[in-house]
């Protein structure tokens, strides 16, 4: 056959090249590239059988497990398209989300039956909702509905599908700081070196045949803690599958600290990965607790944070207490794919803002899309292979993907700045950006700092409205068990690190900051919160 830069024929390389190979372990399932093809094959002749084909989109309502890279692959088998669906939404955001998708089949997990089946008559073109059994015993009061492995063990296992293309659509739909959730377009080709490794991370392959003689060195073993309805998780599962690694899934529904570095331990996990402080923090503390028997120090393993960055403290913690490890934060989003890394070492200088070696797509654009000069602040922005644009929505397809002189860019929205040596240090997205007396304050810069002080477990910074200033900056704090954070303490502790107009002007304490599944601030409520706060006071 004739292979392209297809999600589904490049999965089909590494199967045919290292059968055998174990490819997925979850719990006590442990499946070979061959086993698991040959599930993903009854899962796609399943979907074709309720109508399913090219072009339709299937929602995936699914917490971690094998089922969820199956369904992804199946779709890709089918050139049908995998949409993400955060676990976490009410009925009134899973209907948007479903029927902006125009998903025709969902695959979900039972314990989230009910949600679906509340809805379902507002979603006339879902035409099959296939549940995965768990211990929830949930009511399937659902129509169209069928057991997963009941339906698996009835369908063909023969890999007769009709021919793919590199076109074929990735979908990822993505939340951001604002507004409702965007779907991100992206060809398979683009997705595949912009996200999925490219065969081979910093070593991309250079023809679709050439997978499976990479396949045949598959030594990584990643644990994505993070869920896969995140792209960072399933990205860089997808890049130790086309490597011919392994992926090891969680199955624990919750973080689990302790459970994960057992995992790590037990798996001989050579690749962790999670996002950001939100799970970092934990994971980072939960190792004063591991017993020293369990081996976690004694080889290298790389901890990858994506989709937020890990504050200096995380970070230097993790090299302390891991010496053997690699700390990376990668930087990117769903609209440009990975764009750089950030490595710290045992020993290794940490900077306060975090600077990031990028390859020569990325660059930073003033407003009118010129590039900027050594030391401008302007936005982020890649080239190359990137999304063509939002699903269903041309208006903000092209702000953020605006063409220059024939170069199509991606611009999500973070600024940045170049520095001399090349490196492009990350200031954050504007859209949260403050502004104080005409300065522009950063939350991540300060969230970073927050986070070093003694008694605080999770910071987020806001602006609030301020008649003089126009917004000050506003600490939204959990403070650890025990502890209570004043602004005195905060004030203090930021000054010594940042300019003085970056300190928290007050403080607001919470029980738990609250963040998105993947571990993301969510800026809205803390803004919410802080105001609040602020009117009472004024009260």
């Amino acid at each position: 056959m004739t292979r392209t830069y297809n999600l589904a024929d490049l999965w089909e390389g590494v199967v045919d090249a290292v059968p055998d190979h174990e490819s997925m372990v979850c719990g006590a399932r442990r499946l070979t590239y061959a086993h698991a093809d040959e599930r993903i094959n009854r899962l796609a002749h399943v979907l074709a059988a309720h109508g399913v084909g090219a072009g339709d989109h299937i929602g995936l309502y699914l917490y971690n497990g094998t089922e969820y890279l199956e369904a992804m692959l199946a779709a890709f088998k089918l050139r049908a398209v995998p949409v993400n669906v955060n676990y976490r939404y009410v009925e009134g955001e899973l209907q948007y989300l479903l029927d902006n998708a125009d998903a025709k089949a969902v695959v979900l997990h039972r314990e989230l039956a009910p949600r679906l089946a509340a809805i379902q008559s507002d979603l006339p073109d879902l035409a099959l909702a296939l549940w995965v059994d768990d211990e929830s015993g949930a009511d399937v009061s659902l129509e169209h509905a069928i057991e997963y492995e009941e339906a698996l063990a009835g369908a063909s296992p023969d890999r007769d599908f009709e021919p793919r293309s590199a076109d074929d659509l990735y979908i990822l739909y993505t939340g951001g700081t604002t507004g409702m959730p965007k779907g991100v377009m992206w060809r398979h080709e683009d997705i595949f070196f912009a996200a999925f490794g490219g065969g081979g991370v910093g070593n991309p392959i250079s023809s679709p045949d050439e997978i499976q003689e990479r396949a045949q060195a598959g030594f990584t073993r990643t644990l994505p803690a993070c869920p896969f309805m995140h792209g960072t998780a399933h990205w860089l599962a997808f890049g130790a599958l086309y490597m011919g690694g392994t992926v090891i899934i969680d199955d624990h529904r919750h973080l689990d600290p302790l459970h994960v570095w057992e995992l790590v331990a037990k798996e001989s996990v050579n690749f962790l990965v999670f996002v950001g402080d939100a799970m970092g923090r934990p994971l980072t503390e939960a190792l004063d607790h591991i017993s020293p028997d369990i081996g976690l120090t004694s080889g290298t393993i790389v901890i990858v944070s994506g989709g937020a960055i890990l504050s200096p403290s995380v970070k230097r913690e993790l090299a302390t207490k891991l010496p053997n490890a690699i700390v990376i934060d990668g930087i990117g989003a769903s609209e440009t794919g990975s764009q750089g890394t950030m490595v710290v070492e045992k020993d290794s200088e940490i900077p306060s803002q975090p600077r990031f070696v990028m390859t020569e797509d990325n660059t930073v654009l003033r407003d009118d899309l010129s590039k900027c000069d050594v030391g401008e602040v302007g936005k982020l922005a890649r080239r190359g292979n990137i999304p063509f644009g939002y699903y269903k929505d041309e208006e903000k397809s092209a702000a953020t993907f605006p063409v220059v002189e024939g170069v199509r860019w991606s611009v999500p929205g973070d600024h940045a700045r170049i520095e001399d040596d090349g490196t492009i240090t990350v200031l954050g997205r504007g859209s949260v950006s403050i502004n104080t007396g005409g300065e522009k304050v950063y939350p991540e810069e300060v969230e970073g700092v927050l986070k070093a002080h003694p008694d605080v477990f999770d910071a987020v910074v806001v602006g609030v409205p301020d008649e003089r200033w126009g917004e000050r900056v506003v600490a939204v704090v959990q403070p650890r068990e025990g502890a209570h954070v004043t602004i005195d303490d905060v004030s203090a502790h930021v000054h010594t690190k940042l300019a003085g107009y970056k300190a928290p002007r007050a403080v607001v304490e919470v029980d738990t900051v609250v963040r998105s599944p993947s571990g993301k601030p969510d800026y809205r409520w803390a803004k919410e919160t802080a105001t609040k706060a602020a009117n009472e006071r004024s009260e």
